[in-house]
């Protein structure tokens, strides 16, 4: 398992953690590809429903298979016990909508990196306590990047990752980065339901591909 220290890293440099679920295994599996060759090499599978424990699994022997550089993790963790079951199936982290004490645990127990998701500077102060670097700023269509730029010189030590809102325009994705954040999630935006519906793969490898290229110019930038 990667220790969480490389993964965040492995996330930081890639300056985007995109995210998606379709209940078809097939479409899941073929997603996977799509951004793979755009050049992701960490994603998020979002934890929905019944079909989404079989399709990680279904995802993670096709990362053995065909891609053993991508790093798979899980969202939308809201029980312990997901996090042990996604954890033995071989997730290599977990992403949480908000915070869980036990997982938080669990996780450092097990040196695998958990990103909770926090909205409040209580809840930041919370797990910034626990020793968590990674933050999770959610919902961001919320919070907004005046947000981060109020809070970042309080908690110098920490990194944050908004999720949920950010699009892929330049103009948008500049205003969360000058704003002070590391990364950003990136779900529906990037990878919508419409494309998955329609199979259209080379799009959503091409729209992957341009905002990586997007992010990669504006943290030069911002340097």
């Amino acid at each position: 398992m990667i220790q969480a220290s490389d993964m965040t890293h492995i996330i930081l440099q890639q300056g985007i953690l995109p995210l998606y679920f379709h209940p078809d295994e097939g479409v899941s599996q073929e997603v996977l590809r799509a951004v793979y060759r755009a050049g992701i090499r960490a994603i998020e599978y979002t934890n929905r429903g019944e079909a989404a424990f079989r399709n990680f699994q279904a995802l993670l022997r096709l990362r053995q298979a065909e891609m053993p550089d991508m790093k798979l993790g899980v969202g939308t963790i809201k029980h312990f016990k997901e996090a042990e079951w996604y954890a033995a199936a071989g997730a290599d982290f977990l992403v949480s909508p908000g915070y869980l004490a036990d997982v938080v645990r669990f996780a450092q127990q097990n040196e695998m990196l958990y990103v909770p998701g926090c909205m409040t500077p209580t809840e930041i102060m919370i797990a910034e306590n626990q020793g968590l670097q990674l933050i999770k700023l959610f919902p961001g269509s919320l919070l907004g990047p005046e947000f981060v730029s109020s809070i970042r010189d309080i908690f110098p030590r920490l990194k944050f990752m908004p999720t949920g809102g950010v699009d892929t325009t330049r103009e948008n994705l500049e205003r969360w980065f000058r704003a002070g954040v590391v990364a950003v999630g990136m779900g529906s935006k990037l990878i919508s339901k419409k494309f998955m519906e329609q199979r259209d793969y080379a799009t959503i490898e091409s729209l992957t591909r341009e905002v990586l290229h997007t992010i990669e110019s504006l943290k030069k930038a911002t340097v």
